[in-house]
């Protein structure tokens, strides 16, 4: 039985346990999210790894940090480096988008060394493939060689896959009446929509739905239904274009779960502040409570090198309105392929938005690490503050660059340290008080 299936007969696995163990969730609790469709476990029966986790309703925010190799840039070791990084600042899971290099060989190596649920987007490859081995355009690629290569990622191993299954003609037809200023800026979207109006006929992942199902099923694979029509400008945001795709995803959901496979909603994307709540709650509504995995969102377009942050406005604000599943943006997005530093900066942003996201949502654990934190600053304990950071290095790197000549504050305030002068006061008060006490009772 596949994983929702077990949840939907009750029968207790030491997958679910161990899920249920790592989150703030009662096993029963667990299982029933998994049988209604509102919590996922990505986790092929092919791919051993340590940190399975659940991701969904009652369950702390997730991460996932996006890597891979480009045409212009495919190196294993760099990638795989990349992986490190990610996975010691945090992340939850990771996507190999690979377009560039040897992509089995990445994939492989990438899934060896791989302790958290690994991610694909497999038309990126077979359209790769189809372009660089094989000398055609991009829209020759054929309908058989997209489901070899879903097909060959599930027996490698993949845990989620990204398959944009919601683009179809109608819709393609709709966006021709309904302008943009950016158009179309999901590179799997854009690939599928190219082939249709090529080839004159349906996007073939929507109309061999039941077979890809088949596929997955057999393997364990996360169907994460890809928003190929998110806006990639704030204007463009919550148009008809998007809410019809979510329409086409909100019904493939109840499809998939029919047959056993579990499901993820990928949403935008670019988008105002003022609209991400009412996205969240239409996602939530027309695909039945499915997990929610959102691209940022980023809040304006005009911070390019520092898109990590706009990312981390928009997640924090998308997942306190209950998402439950950012991708990260680095501060790369837009301008180039991420190096490891701008990985790790990705990875960091949307960590704290999840956080701060889990303390609105009140996860259990979440603020509690924030009061012992701030127990540990009203200590000016420098070490122990360190341990609890995010980003422990950079804290300590900082701290370092701060010591104070005046004992154990730091250079920004030094003598006139807040909390030095806070405590000192009261425990002159408490003095005087006592005194006044003692000086009472001998009359």
């Amino acid at each position: 039985m596949t994983i929702r299936e077990d949840a939907l007969s009750g029968n207790v696995t030491g997958l679910f346990e161990k899920c249920a163990a790592s989150e703030s969730i009662g096993l029963t609790s667990l299982m029933a999210g998994v049988a209604e469709g509102t919590i996922a476990i990505p986790k092929n029966i092919h791919h051993d790894f340590e940190n399975v986790m659940a991701i969904g309703r009652g369950t702390s925010t997730k991460v996932n940090a996006n890597i891979g190799s480009s045409k212009d840039i495919a190196n294993l070791d760099e990638e795989l480096e990349k992986l490190k990084v990610a996975v010691n600042a945090g992340t939850d899971t990771v996507m190999d988008l690979s377009m560039g290099g040897d992509l089995d060989e990445v994939r492989k190596g990438i899934l060896e060394n791989c302790p958290v649920p690994l991610g694909t987007v497999p038309i990126y490859q077979a359209v790769a493939e189809t372009v660089e081995q094989q000398g055609k355009e991009l829209v020759e690629v054929s309908v058989d060689h997209i489901f070899k290569t879903i097909e060959k990622q599930a027996i490698d191993g993949v845990d989620f896959m990204t398959i944009h299954c919601g683009i179809t003609r109608n819709l393609q037809g709709r966006m021709l009446r309904q302008k943009r200023i950016m158009g179309v800026v999901s590179r799997g979207g854009s690939f599928l929509l190219e082939w249709m109006s090529y080839h004159k006929k349906e996007n073939p992942l929507y109309e061999h739905f039941d077979d890809l199902l088949a596929i997955l099923k057999e393997h364990e694979v996360t169907l994460s239904l890809g928003d190929g029509i998110r806006p990639g400008c704030l204007s463009d945001a919550t148009d008809r274009n998007q809410v019809q795709e979510l329409i086409h995803l909100g019904e493939l959901t109840e499809r998939a779960w029919e047959a056993g496979v579990q499901v993820i909603i990928e949403g935008p994307g670019h988008m105002p502040m003022n609209q991400i709540t009412a996205n969240v709650l239409l996602q939530k509504q027309m695909c039945k409570g499915a997990p929610f995995y959102v691209l940022g969102p980023l809040v304006t377009d005009i911070a390019p090198g520092y898109d990590h942050i706009t990312g981390a406005i928009g997640g924090a604000i998308a997942a306190a309105a209950g998402a439950d599943y950012l991708c990260y943006v680095t501060p790369a997005e837009h301008l180039k392929l991420p190096n490891i530093e701008d990985v790790h900066e990705g990875v960091i942003a949307s960590k704290i938005a999840a956080h701060a996201a889990d303390i609105a949502k009140g996860v259990p654990g979440a603020i509690e690490l924030d009061d012992e934190m701030a127990v540990r600053r009203n200590r000016l304990d420098w070490k122990g503050q360190i341990e609890m950071s995010i980003d422990p290095a950079k804290a300590a790197r900082f701290r370092e660059e701060g010591l104070s000549d005046k004992g154990p504050t730091c250079s920004m305030c030094g003598s006139y340290c807040a909390i030095q002068v806070f405590n000192r006061s009261q425990h002159n008060l408490e003095k005087e008080i006592q005194n006044a006490g003692c000086s009472g009772s001998s009359q």
